[in-house]
């Protein structure tokens, strides 16, 4: 099988020294551009730090079966928008290899992999708790917005066979989310957490399936805790 191409992707450059990374992945029908866009016109800047680098990649264009087979920038297809059906595993896994290769990109530029956080906004934080709990544990931490893992997913599967310490999850979801049920995300964090993972969960008062400016600087404070800036060593 040939190679996949590298994701196309929008970055956030640091201010000072790059010494961590913060991969945001977009909504489904969205690109990592239109993620970037949308946060900058929440916060009237990009979400952008001193030392860590954010990278908004956009998911290849698939036939998304919710929208009748019609292509749609979909990190996985999904048979319907509900928590209550299957997951379509083998598009997953798919991303998931694909996200790898991105990850793997910022090890080799010289970022630790647990100076990594990964997560995202709706069918991106879904493809974030995959990427992370099934694939690298061992990435600073999660952040889920707006999103919900299936009854049966393969996440709680692996994690039910985990032995170690797993990255701690950051969700936040608006109690009037039409789309994705606010019932789904308090599903998710209740069974993530009875699986041994570090979860809050942050609820958002007539917020529908959209972002906040309160949600985005509450996810900033999140990221600057869990990587904060390494002090230079210094010979004494």
């Amino acid at each position: 099988m040939a190679a996949s191409a590298a994701l196309q992707r929008t970055v956030v450059v640091p201010a000072g020294r790059h010494t961590a990374s913060v991969v945001f992945l977009h909504g489904s029908g969205d690109t990592g551009q239109g993620a970037r866009t949308w946060i900058k016109e929440i916060l009237n800047q990009d979400m952008a730090f001193q030392h860590i680098k954010v990278i908004y990649p956009t998911a290849p264009a698939r036939p998304y079966t919710p929208m009748k087979g019609a292509l749609s920038t979909a990190w996985f297809d999904r048979y319907k928008i509900s928590n209550d059906c299957s997951e379509h595993i083998e598009t997953i896994d798919s991303m998931c290899h694909q996200l790898t290769d991105l990850i793997n990109d910022e090890i080799k530029n010289g970022i630790a992999k647990n100076r990594i956080l990964v997560g995202g906004f709706s069918m991106g934080g879904g493809m974030a708790m995959h990427l992370a709990y099934r694939f690298h544990r061992d990435v600073a931490g999660v952040f889920a917005l707006s999103s919900f893992l299936n009854k049966e997913s393969a996440v709680y599967q692996a994690l039910n066979r985990n032995e170690g310490v797993l990255p701690e999850l950051f969700q936040c979801h608006g109690t009037a989310d039409e789309l994705v049920l606010c019932s789904w995300g308090e599903e998710t964090n209740k069974m993530l957490k009875s699986l041994g993972v570090s979860v809050s969960l942050h609820t958002f008062p007539n917020l529908n399936h959209e972002l906040s400016r309160a949600e985005i600087e509450k996810l900033k404070t999140w990221i600057v805790k869990k990587l904060p800036i390494e002090v230079a060593k210094t010979n004494e």
